[in-house]
């Protein structure tokens, strides 16, 4: 018979923090490197899940390998872009598309 408390817990945390709890789910498969769970979720909620620098999804992870580590496996966390989702480009990219012409001839 198959453990499902690691998959039930992450759906649990997840539903809690997200706002259409009705869109999360979960797929469990196991293998040899121990136990992956496959996050689906609405686009809406990425930033939910993922947390600033990632710090919510990493805090995550570490409850997932406390609860594997109760049941003697090794849990990985995968979070499956959804459809539509759209990544913001980091900060330093980001620079190129400002405007600056109204500044450029600017004499101090």
């Amino acid at each position: 018979m198959e453990n499902t408390e690691d998959k039930d817990f992450l759906v649990f945390i997840v539903k809690s923090i997200v706002g259409n709890p009705d869109k999360v789910s979960a797929e469990r498969t196991v293998d040899e490197r121990g136990v992956l769970l496959t996050l689906n979720i609405d686009s809406a909620d990425m930033g939910y899940v993922i947390g600033r620098k990632g710090q919510t999804a990493q805090a995550i992870r570490t409850l997932l390998k406390i609860v594997g580590a109760k049941n003697n496996s090794r849990v990985n966390l995968k979070i499956n872009e959804p459809e539509g989702s759209e990544r913001r480009a980091p900060q330093r990219e980001r620079s190129a598309d400002i405007d600056t012409s109204s500044v450029d001839d600017l004499k101090i």
